[in-house]
């Protein structure tokens, strides 16, 4: 393994602002990267807090009290992140996704999905803008966020037993509450409605078939996620993690199930189906069975820094050149030459890397700091 292989510093000409490029290029609707992966999907961190401290993402004795979370002149406006959109949309993005920590706790975010709801891809299409929340505040702000402009939404929900999803998010939310945003969000028409289930040995693994029963024969699409080493503060260890093909296995065993082709390609969830025509599921299996080379997604932290891959140790500060006066096209230009560079696959590494990562001390970015 070489040092191309990891997530790389940013280049000189960005570090130092006299340094971005004279010869500035217009964007032609797509930019690939080392890999021939082109960028095809945007994630935006909105917000690093969250009202959960699930313990696979925000652990209480990490994120706790005393923690010091960014200030609000730390965070891009939404004007700012309507522009970096913009950009992203012109090389080839036409999928936007909002996260955080929890996007519902940043105020006024319906102003901010009104302003990208307004951009269009090079051949005039609409944007597809989603959301991830956790769905403590989904049944309040449905109405709102599908008026400006979302299209759909995706809730975490890790467990239907009431006591283990409290001891998971740590914060003693009933799961009631989110089951009932999941069912207003489907009302007010942001569906397919997508639930993401984080998989732990040991901690709720032993709910993956009751999860199952409960969303067959719903329109609602339930995923199992891989337990993932994102971040260096949840304790990742490979025995929690439950392979996506033991997921499977044991739902298979009592509810038949089939294999089905992706939607699209770069889909990170391998989809499978009811034998008797219930829905589907589906299964996202980073740590086991790697989707690395098919990886489309930029991420952009909540205070504007560029990451080009889920593990990254850093990022490209944007922010720094948006503030520092920088044109449309010298960001355009940064953020193509950014992804041109692109060579991350970590998950195609993870042994490697994780063994160089801890002898280097070098952290991974925390999930709730850059988006799942």
């Amino acid at each position: 393994m070489t040092g191309a292989d990891l997530a790389e510093p940013a280049p000189r000409f960005y570090r130092e602002r006299a340094d971005i490029p004279v010869d500035l290029e217009t964007p032609t609707g797509i930019v690939t990267d080392r890999l021939n992966r082109p960028l095809h999907d945007l994630r935006l961190s909105v917000t690093d807090r969250c009202n959960f401290r699930c313990v696979y993402c925000m652990p209480k004795e990490i994120f706790g009290r005393d923690f010091a979370f960014m200030e609000h002149d730390e965070l891009l406006s939404f004007e700012e992140l309507t522009r970096l959109a913009r950009v992203a949309v012109a090389h080839g993005v036409e999928k936007i996704r909002l996260t955080g920590g929890e996007p519902l706790l940043r105020k006024g975010l319906e102003d901010l999905i009104a302003l990208l709801a307004e951009l269009r891809t090079p051949d005039g299409r609409e944007v597809d803008i989603a959301l991830t929340t956790n769905g403590s505040a989904l049944a309040v702000k449905a109405q709102a966020l599908k008026d400006a402009g979302l299209k759909r939404v995706t809730v975490s929900l890790d467990s239907l037993d009431d006591i283990t999803f409290r001891t998971m998010n740590d914060v003693k939310f009933p799961v009631a509450k989110v089951l009932h945003g999941i069912d207003v969000a489907e009302a007010v028409g942001l569906g397919p409605v997508k639930v993401n289930m984080v998989v732990q040995r040991g901690k709720n693994d032993q709910d993956i078939v009751a999860m199952a029963r409960h969303f067959k024969d719903t329109p609602y699409i339930l995923r199992f996620i891989e337990f993932m080493d994102v971040g260096t503060s949840n304790g990742w260890e490979m025995g929690a993690v439950v392979p996506s093909k033991d997921v499977i296995a044991r739902i298979h065993a009592e509810l038949p199930l089939e294999e089905i082709a992706p939607n699209y390609s770069g889909e990170t969830s391998r989809r499978w189906r009811y034998q008797d025509g219930g829905g589907e599921i589906g299964v996202i299996s980073s740590v086991t069975q790697n989707f690395c080379q098919t990886c489309s997604r930029a991420r952009v932290s909540t205070d504007g820094k560029l990451f080009t891959c889920l593990f990254a140790t850093e990022g490209h500060d944007l922010r720094a050149l948006m503030r520092g006066g920088c044109s449309d096209a010298e960001l355009s230009t940064v953020m193509a030459h950014l992804w041109r560079e692109r060579t991350d696959r970590y998950s195609q590494l993870r042994s490697a890397k994780t063994s160089e990562l801890r002898a280097s001390g070098a952290k991974k970015i925390e999930m709730s700091y850059i988006g799942g």
